[in-house]
């Protein structure tokens, strides 16, 4: 069956920013989403995919452009999918991201609110990651040329996956997410791997030496680095590791797993350290904060001091509370809090994350904290409560799915005084406030810019019981 031809739209204008980091136009009351294009563009779209309630196509030639648009600071641009609003200036991104919580907040939640207060803006745009994560493929991203090409040579790339392309990679040649030496420790490995004729992984035949690098750093300038091997040949690991620490003197940990799995999750897999210590330091107001191979720490330090203030201030302790921190991860929000608090009760799925919570109270000599690990749907229930007194206070920054709506259930059972509502994804939060609207009302909503250039956007809301 020979496929349809799709249509050409000509002078359609961008109208706004939407889902996924890609902009919104409306041609017959139909919405169309297009890649890479600023709002008050005007240009004719190729439609590349057709669906009920939404078409998606690609900018092929500009009427005009937006007084909203800039010119993007990266050299990758248009192919790599981490900094898909570059293009736009920093004020409009704000904008729309501010727009996205209310549209959220009024249309899938059908919240009653008074105000959302002004977006907080990063202080960084730029180098404001505190961790990158790489992948190393033998199929590295060549624009004009055809992987059927027999002469074709070294196609050896360490960078970022495309989007929608698990089998390609995107080289890297410089990142302004991450300060330096990030650029610097990425591209001396790749050029040593290069020299050493060290396989790069193969994602279509799941095999081959080098399969992928995180490069972490602390606000007090600690750098830690992560090898991951697909599979493991002492002496060549050992020579590579040993060439990192040459080449990087200052490096404060150095681990590496091999992962021999079909996937490149590398939360399970067990870190070695190698001459170096297995942890860094991290700094936040007073406290201290053990960050190990697989610990989750949020990866813009400065907005995140603030983000965790905002929940502090929503909280409103006063020194007689007993809170509940869900989703603690490795107890950074349950150990800044506790200070304010009678006693912290965390709970969180992942058990070395917990095991880090804990160690992190005994660095920071914090007695009134407990944490528990296991599936929160099933460890919060009315004989855990009982046992660990009722909450006054709830603070929960659940992953982007949101909350279970058992633990919702559970916890409206429960009926703290109060609940403070982190969340990296606003649709669900909204889905998720909606749940308790019956018996909570909103009082405060502060969204936070964590990520520059992308359409992600942190949302702190406060609920008081009715």
């Amino acid at each position: 069956m020979q496929k349809r031809n799709l249509p050409l739209l000509e002078n359609v204008e961008i109208v706004s920013a939407g889902a996924e980091g890609k902009a919104i136009a409306r041609v017959n009351n139909k919405v169309i989403f297009v890649p890479f294009v600023v709002p008050g563009d005007v240009v004719d779209i190729q439609i590349k995919k057709k669906k009920k309630s939404f078409e998606e196509g690609v900018a092929v030639r500009f009427e005009k452009y937006s007084d909203k648009r800039i010119e993007p600071l990266c050299a990758h641009f248009g192919l790599c999918g981490g900094c898909k609003w570059q293009n736009m200036q920093y004020e409009d991104q704000l904008f729309y991201k501010q727009q996205q919580v209310v549209d959220n907040f009024s249309r899938i939640g059908h919240l009653d609110f008074e105000k959302i207060d002004k977006i907080i803006p990063s202080k960084k745009q730029f180098y404001y990651r505190n961790k990158l994560e790489f992948s190393f493929n033998n199929r590295r991203w060549l624009n004009d040329v055809s992987w059927d090409q027999k002469n074709l040579q070294n196609a050896d790339g360490l960078g970022f996956h495309l989007p929608g392309m698990w089998d390609r990679i995107l080289d890297i040649d410089y990142c302004y997410l991450q300060k330096e030496p990030s650029n610097e420790i990425r591209l001396a490995i790749k050029e040593y791997a290069v020299a050493n004729n060290l396989s790069f992984y193969d994602q279509r035949a799941k095999q081959g030496f080098l399969r992928n690098l995180v490069i972490r750093n602390t606000v007090d300038d600690q750098w830690m680095i992560l090898m991951i091997f697909g599979s493991e040949t002492k002496k060549e690991r050992e020579n590579l590791l040993d060439f990192i620490l040459e080449k990087f003197p200052k490096i404060a940990s150095l681990s590496y797993a091999v992962n021999e799995k079909t996937n490149d999750i590398y939360l399970d897999l067990d870190f070695v350290p190698y001459k170096r210590d297995d942890h860094v330091m991290e700094t936040m107001e007073h406290l201290k904060f053990r960050v190990g191979p697989t610990s989750f720490y949020q990866t813009n330090h400065g907005q995140a001091l603030i983000l965790y203030r905002i929940a502090r201030d929503f909280a409103a302790l006063t020194g007689d509370e007993v809170v509940y921190d869900l989703y603690t991860g490795t107890g950074t929000i349950a150990n800044f809090v506790a200070h304010q608090a009678k006693k912290v009760v965390g709970i969180e799925y992942i058990e070395d994350a917990v095991k880090d919570a804990r160690i992190n109270s005994e660095i920071n000599n914090i007695t009134n904290t407990v944490f528990y690990a296991g599936d929160m749907a099933k460890v919060l229930t009315e004989d855990f409560i009982a046992k660990n007194s009722v909450p006054d206070v709830v603070i929960t920054d659940p992953p982007r799915a949101g909350m279970h709506e058992k633990v919702i259930r559970q916890m409206m059972k429960a009926a703290p005084r109060r609940i403070v509502y982190v969340s990296c994804n606003p649709a669900t939060q909204a889905r998720d406030l909606a749940l308790m609207s019956d018996f909570y009302e909103i009082t405060k909503i502060q969204p936070v810019d964590m990520f520059p250039h992308t359409h992600h956007v942190e949302n702190v809301t406060a609920l008081e019981k009715r």
